[in-house]
């Protein structure tokens, strides 16, 4: 593609984007009262994420260290919902009879964090926690509704803990967000010890998705190699989609030590993000896209007693096939009853038009990145998912490109 080509092509992107509407922002501004019927999810949050406006809380910018939150979230009554679904508002403020909306949305600083969790935790059965890590592509707000959605649909009797990340909400900012989870490590494996330290608690689980392994397993590597083993209250860690190099898993887990807690794998052939992600890295496999019943992941996996659960053959409503843990009624409902016997989950806002950019992503350069967005432009007419992302998308071009304006 030749540099005029190029300039074509992000001046044609972006005077199609000019139409179109703007991501609804300001969704976790909270609702006077939940509406009859509705339930509600209390989370503490934690996040390396950058404070912004109120309206937002937090930005996908990285925060010099961690932040807390207490959110509350009402989730609409069975009647108006489907599970696994997550009923995004259609307007500021949202409608609590039929759509997520938040009823407080507080940030708070960590002693009052760990105030929070301590009484919430003592309130539940076996004193159980879970501790959910998001994946690559979420905004603050979509990693809150997403584990909303998780604890409401599994049931799962816990007290429910979101660890977020600075991911810029955006499929152009791959690398970014692969950075930023490395940059969170530290303060992962803080907040996990922290919640390890309060004698209430009776075990944690972690439930990791996508991108969101990588931060996950550097932590917990870490653990084991400062303190000679993964605390003994991290019983269960469960691995979904995880977009993480094979080798580099392996070693992870072998780093954790003969004490590591009890890992869950869920893996799925027809992951198109993690198909994507593969070529971005020169065709390194994915944990999550591998076949567990072939060798020599079949005889690996035995060997680490890995839990193995394939969700290939299980059909969702995300078109990348990336979000199926949390959009399957038939795999939350397994991760509740797996929680509540203490035994051993989106990336889903993305839209037909961010699947022909993610594809280009492929070739690791703006030009590639250029065409995808080029190639999605007239999809947005008729994909109002594609229509709401590709302003960013844009935005990233014209801050990476080398552009001049045309004569």
């Amino acid at each position: 593609m030749t540099s005029a080509s190029l300039k074509f092509c992000v001046c044609l992107a972006f005077a199609l984007t000019l139409g179109g509407c703007s991501t609804l922002r300001g969704v976790l501004v909270p609702v006077p009262a939940a509406a009859p019927g509705a339930s509600q999810v209390d989370m503490m949050v934690a996040t390396t994420r950058s404070p912004t406006e109120p309206s937002e809380m937090f930005s996908g910018a990285r925060g010099p260290g961690l932040a807390f939150a207490n959110i509350t979230v009402s989730i609409p009554p069975e009647s108006a919902r489907r599970v696994g679904e997550v009923q995004w508002p259609s307007r500021i403020p949202g409608s609590p009879a039929t759509e997520f909306v938040t009823l407080k949305a507080d940030v708070i600083n960590q002693k009052q964090a760990m105030a929070w969790f301590s009484r919430a935790v003592a309130k539940v059965p076996k004193r159980r926690v879970l501790v959910f890590i998001h994946g690559f592509n979420n905004r603050f707000d979509d990693a809150v509704f997403r584990f909303a959605q998780i604890i409401h649909d599994s049931r799962a009797p816990v007290v429910p803990v979101l660890f977020t990340w600075p991911s810029r909400g955006s499929v152009l900012a791959y690398g970014y967000d692969r950075e930023s989870s490395t940059y969170s490590r530290n303060a992962l494996e803080n907040v996990l010890k922290a919640l390890a330290k309060d004698p209430a608690v009776g075990e944690i689980s972690i439930l990791a998705h996508s991108m969101g392994n990588v931060v996950t397993l550097e932590a917990l590597r870490q653990m084991a190699i400062r303190d000679g083993r993964v605390t003994p209250k991290i019983r269960n860690v469960v691995l979904a989609a995880p977009d993480v190099d094979v080798d580099l898993a392996r070693e992870a887990v072998s780093n954790m030590g003969p004490n590591r807690p009890n890992v869950t794998l869920l893996v799925s052939q027809d992951d198109r993000a993690l198909a994507i992600s593969s070529r971005v890295w020169g065709g390194s496999v994915r944990l999550g896209a591998i076949d567990p019943d072939q060798e020599p992941y079949r005889t690996d996996l035995r060997q680490s007693n890995i839990t193995v659960l394939n969700l290939t053959k299980l059909n969702s409503g995300d078109i990348l096939n990336h979000g199926k843990f949390a959009e399957s009624p038939e795999v939350v409902q397994i991760i509740g009853r797996q929680l509540a016997g203490g035994q051993v989950l989106t990336d889903s806002r993305v839209g037909v038009g961010d699947v022909i950019i993610g594809a280009t992503t492929g070739l690791a350069s703006s030009v590639g990145r250029a065409a995808g967005v080029v190639v999605a432009a007239p999809v947005a007419i008729v994909d109002p998912r594609t229509r709401e992302s590709l302003v960013g998308h844009v935005q990233e071009l014209r801050q990476t490109l080398p552009v001049t304006p045309m004569p």
